[in-house]
């Protein structure tokens, strides 16, 4: 005799709900659980910020490690001028009074280097002016090549074209809104490697590209006064002052 088959999954139709079910309360659970760590991950990392205060706020590379240990939290100490973080750390204040004073560093420059610097070289002009900064409780001169690029991180969010981009094994600032593509960051990246000056030939030759394109992205850069045309005895240079001035800053390290 001949037997009637069952449609697929009819004898699971039923069930399906309490499946649902079940799948919904393990949601829950597991969400309230991960609710909880956090909590408890804020609560340790608020005892520890207490903690470690002062090497904190002295100290750049512990400070940085700290930052990257809220990250992960949604925790922004940089935010939060009341409360735990303002009155305790203080950071806030330290990265906008950082942030500022690297501004007005690049803005002065535009003139010479079209709107881009390097980190280095922020950092250098900075220490010479001796310039200080309040973080919590104390004024400090103690800062690194990664506390300026976590304030331009927070100059970037406010627009105006501030922003930092990697030319190279250099960190470099750029102050205006222009847009650089690819092309233009490889021909600062071989401006590096020929210590702040290329010629148009230098740049076909290294980089395979026909004229057209390299004098396009050779264009743009001297249009806007990143890049200096020099022709000397014939010859003609593009000199780019921000790596030039950069190689000289790099030397002396991170302090």
């Amino acid at each position: 005799m001949a037997h009637r088959r069952r449609g697929v999954g009819v004898g699971l139709r039923g069930k399906q709900p309490k499946f649902q079910k079940k799948a919904d309360e393990l949601k829950a659970v597991s969400l309230q659980s991960a609710m909880e760590t956090v909590e408890k991950l804020e609560i340790k990392l608020t005892d520890f910020a207490k903690k470690h205060a002062k090497e904190i706020q002295n100290d750049p590379a512990f400070r940085q490690r700290f930052l990257q240990m809220c990250a992960p939290l949604g925790v922004d100490p940089l935010l939060s001028k009341k409360g735990f973080w303002g009155q305790v750390l203080g950071m806030g204040d330290f990265y906008y009074e950082l942030a500022v004073k690297v501004a007005e560093v690049c803005y002065a420059s535009r003139t010479r280097n079209g709107g881009i610097m390097s980190v280095a070289e922020v950092k250098s002009i900075l220490a010479s002016r001796k310039t200080k900064f309040q973080l919590g409780d104390t004024k400090t001169k103690s800062y690194s090549q990664e506390d300026i690029k976590t304030a331009i991180n927070k100059l970037n969010t406010l627009g105006g074209g501030f922003r930092t981009v990697q030319v190279g094994k250099s960190t470099m600032i750029i102050s205006v809104p222009t847009e650089l593509d690819n092309d233009h960051m490889e021909i600062m990246t071989l401006a590096q490697i020929y210590v702040g000056s290329i010629s148009l030939d230098q740049v076909k030759d290294d980089k395979g590209w026909d004229t057209d394109r390299s004098k396009r992205a050779l264009d743009l850069l001297l249009a806007q006064g990143m890049a200096w045309l020099d022709v000397h005895e014939g010859r003609t240079l593009y000199w780019f002052p921000s790596i030039w001035k950069e190689q000289g800053e790099t030397v002396q390290g991170e302090e």
